[in-house]
């Protein structure tokens, strides 16, 4: 099995983006996106409880809702949601992928 992790950034407030809805899909055989858990960032922008995925390599999606945090703030979202797909790889059991936040851009990469 492979963990996936996440964790948001909120660069214009410099603080953690808490209550962030977020969504782990992976790619199934068909073709069509199969939805494995929902999930909000804590305190720390964190989702300490998503499921690990299928053994790799498998194509997995991240789903962030950036509309819903931006309103809950009083605010516009530009980017109303932020998808991240990426591929996982058997010889490494761990994907930490961070997500650095502000209203008209946003960065993510692979942590550790």
């Amino acid at each position: 099995m492979t963990a996936v992790s996440t964790h948001i950034l909120d660069t214009s407030a410099g603080d953690p983006a808490r209550d962030v809805a977020v969504e782990l899909a992976v790619l199934g055989a068909d073709g069509a996106w199969q939805v494995l858990a929902t999930s909000h960032t804590n305190a720390d922008g964190r989702c300490p409880d998503l499921p690990e995925v299928a053994p790799a390599p498998a194509t997995v999606r991240l789903r962030f809702d950036v509309a819903g945090y931006r309103a809950a703030r009083g605010e516009d979202a530009f980017f109303p949601e932020v998808q991240v797909v990426f591929t996982t790889d058997p010889a490494r059991p761990h994907y930490h992928v961070p997500l650095l936040l502000n209203p008209y851009g946003y960065s993510v990469y692979r942590g550790s």
